[in-house]
């Protein structure tokens, strides 16, 4: 259903997201849909918590696996923040443009629960950070990747950069780690 539910944001954009659409594409009943979601809101915002779902736990996973070090892990970091959004490229824009309170709340708690993931797999190496507040300078870097990935994706379509998404993340880790070492 949720896969069905982000065809018909792809294709359609959020004027034809509707809940019939997303059952047609299902192959399910529109009541189907209704027994599991009150509306067209809810709906998106299930498919916003599915992709906060993977970039959650994307990001994770790359940091539990990172290269030692901090560019090892700004890098992993970047990476994975660059293959959730590569992944979902096409859906982000419409999932930024359409939310309501409960779904920008969904968004800031990922973007909170990355950002203290980093800050612990940057515990280890943080005397690598020259910055005078380091807790500060990490938090500047963490939303400076997010932030920029968040508004790639929303403009990707309409202002595109000729990047592809590891190339963007190699130059945001870069750049991300010349600060903190600076």
């Amino acid at each position: 259903m949720l896969a069905a539910a982000e065809h018909v944001l792809i294709t359609g954009g959020i004027d034809e997201f509707t809940v019939g659409a997303v059952a047609e594409r299902a192959g399910m009943s529109v009541g189907a849909i209704y027994r599991r979601f009150s509306g067209k809101e809810q709906l998106l915002h299930a498919v916003k918590d599915h992709l906060m779902g993977h970039l959650e736990t994307g990001v994770g996973d790359a940091l539990a696996a990172a290269e030692p070090g901090l560019d090892g892990v700004i890098t992993a970091f970047a990476n994975a923040v660059a293959d959730t959004f590569s992944r979902h490229s096409r859906i982000f824009p419409h999932l930024l443009s359409g939310q309501g309170a409960e779904g920008v709340e969904r968004g800031l708690q990922a973007l909170a629960a990355i950002q203290d993931a980093l800050a612990e797999a940057v515990e280890p190496y943080r005397d690598d950070i020259r910055r005078a507040d380091r807790d500060q300078a990490l938090r500047i870097a963490a939303r400076t990747i997010t932030g920029s990935a968040v508004h790639r994706a929303a403009t990707c379509e309409t202002w595109p950069d000729g990047l592809t998404w590891t190339t963007w993340a190699a130059e945001t880790a870069e750049m991300a780690v010349a600060y903190l070492a600076s």
